[in-house]
């Protein structure tokens, strides 16, 4: 039978040398490391024929000669040298991605890839993750800040474990889960002409120019929904990707913005409550539906759901 016929790739007529050597690979190193076929068929826990079968047909499927045959024994030949080096290469990668694998899988020390909104970063995720780490003090975090969709797409992609975003998605291959609810705050500038207000009605910022997140943003779709509520659009000076960046903008006096609230007060600003429309967002917990979770994975899935309606701080 022809090596084509044999291994041919069934699109592409391409070797797939891949799935024709990967379970060899180990027979061979053995075999060249005893230079003895009944040695290495007892290591392997395999019959001596079925191994000599297997190195045979390795040397066809390559048509290079690897071993040169003395009796009982065997040597490796110049090809077989250079072969075993690249095989050693092969078969230490396969052995530390197993170790990695089952190291970020492990109960005690293992790994979460977490995604969560920039707005959560500073206060947020720190508190989440000093508490989950006094029971489980050796896990380790992937931590991974960005908006909502981005995040999103890299839960799909596989980069991430879970998420905080908001507001929630509803997607049919995501799991969500509503945590906790936070007020938004129309943010003026110091002298600002509704500065010396403690609440206000959204309508009463029509007119203003408004400082926003990019378009995508989860916090703008909120901002535009609530302005066009109160029935007007609101006129975009500058769009950013970061709350503490607006409120840099507001305390300019470049515009007014709707934002959660600061982590640390800011100064040249002044922040007032949202009587009308009811302006919140609701933040969630998201995963892939169907995606089986590691230890530590459902570990935190675990803590994340025992803090609905107390994620946030008051």
């Amino acid at each position: 039978m022809s090596v084509t016929n044999s291994v041919a790739h069934p699109e592409h007529g391409e070797v797939a040398w891949d799935g024709l050597l990967a379970p060899r690979l180990a027979q061979f190193a053995a075999v060249a490391r005893h230079e003895h076929v009944t040695r290495a068929a007892q290591q392997l826990g395999v019959p001596q024929s079925t191994l000599s079968r297997a190195m045979a047909r390795l040397e066809a499927d390559l048509e290079v000669t690897l071993f040169a045959r003395h009796g009982r024994t065997v040597s490796l030949t110049p090809a077989g040298r250079a072969f075993l080096a690249s095989v050693d290469r092969a078969l230490d990668g396969v052995r530390r991605a197993a170790e990695e694998v089952r190291a970020d899988a492990d109960p005690d020390s293992g790994k979460v890839a977490f995604g969560f909104l920039h707005t959560l970063g500073p206060e947020t995720v720190p508190s989440l993750l000093r508490e989950f780490r006094a029971d489980h003090p050796r896990v380790r975090f992937q931590l991974v800040q960005n908006y909502g969709e981005a995040m999103l797409e890299r839960l799909r992609a596989g980069d991430l474990d879970l998420c905080l975003t908001a507001p929630l998605p509803d997607a049919p291959d995501l799991v969500v889960r509503s945590l906790d609810e936070q007020r938004l705050r129309l943010v003026v500038p110091e002298g600002h002409r509704l500065a010396g207000r403690k609440r206000v009605r959204v309508a009463e910022a029509e007119g203003e120019w408004f400082v926003t997140l990019e378009t995508g943003y989860g916090l703008r779709r909120i901002t535009d929904a609530l302005c066009e509520e109160a029935g007007f659009t609101p006129k975009v000076a500058f769009e950013g990707e970061e709350a503490e960046t607006l409120r840099g903008l507001v305390a300019a006096g470049l515009g007014v913005a709707l934002l959660p609230p600061p982590a640390v007060p800011r100064p040249g600003v002044v922040e007032l409550a949202v009587t009308a429309p009811k302006a919140v967002r609701e933040i969630g917990v998201a995963w892939l539906e169907g995606h089986p979770d590691t230890p530590p994975v459902t570990a935190f899935k675990r803590f994340l759901l025992a803090r609905r309606g107390r994620l946030l701080p008051r």
